[in-house]
């Protein structure tokens, strides 16, 4: 097999991103770009990529769904017994990436994982549909299994096991904190010129930001 792919190009230049249209705040930015998203994009804008590194120093990479940010970071959920789970206990130095098609816009995050407080987890445990809760508890994630029957059928006893009973949250399932220490936005621009604004946490806990070159 050969595709070449090597004449397809796309041209960025709906937007810029200059110093005199930045916060201070990095997360004062990503709140601005994540409602642009909201409003211009389709499908999950809240999709970005996580990547971990296991303590064999292998890379994995994998597509997530964003439940929430605050000024202290960037929230999702997942099974701490996953192969992302077991590596971010191994090393939870973490890198986020978003990347939104329509406004030519990335954003690459790097940061430190850890586990969300309980009942922060359990409240959004609650608020999942039904059918996403046992399907939580069904599947051992990432771990091999026979068939799609054999899934299927785990979810099928749940159903009768739990029918008209409460559903609490599994302690092996729960939300990650990753907090920033870097972060760059990224807009598209003519001739490949790109602007990369980045922020850098610093010891005093403000934040260094700097022009680099794309």
């Amino acid at each position: 097999m050969n595709k070449d792919l090597s004449d397809k190009r796309q041209v960025y230049q709906q937007r810029e991103l200059l110093e005199s249209m930045i916060p201070e705040n990095p997360m004062e930015l990503f709140r601005d770009w994540y409602s642009d998203a909201e409003k211009e994009e389709q499908g999950e804008v809240n999709a970005f990529t996580v990547a971990t590194v296991d303590a064999n120093l292998q890379p994995t990479s994998r597509v997530v769904l964003l439940k929430r940010f605050t000024w202290e970071g960037f929230i999702f959920y997942t099974n701490y017994n996953s192969q992302k789970g077991i590596s971010i206990a191994q090393n939870n130095q973490v890198c986020l990436s978003f990347f939104w098609d329509k406004l030519e816009r990335q954003v690459i995050i790097n940061g430190l994982a850890e586990k969300e407080i309980e009942n922060l987890s359990d409240g959004y445990f609650e608020s999942r549909p039904r059918g996403s809760r046992l399907g939580s508890m069904a599947s051992d994630q990432s771990q091999p299994i026979a068939s799609r029957e054999a899934l299927d059928y785990k979810l099928e006893i749940l159903e009768k096991q739990y029918k008209n009973k409460e559903i609490l949250r599994p302690k092996n399932w729960g939300g990650y904190l990753v907090k920033p220490t870097r972060i760059e936005f990224w807009q598209g621009r003519p001739n490949r010129m790109h602007d990369r604004i980045r922020y850098t946490l610093q010891a005093d806990y403000n934040w260094k930001i700097e022009r680099i070159q794309p």
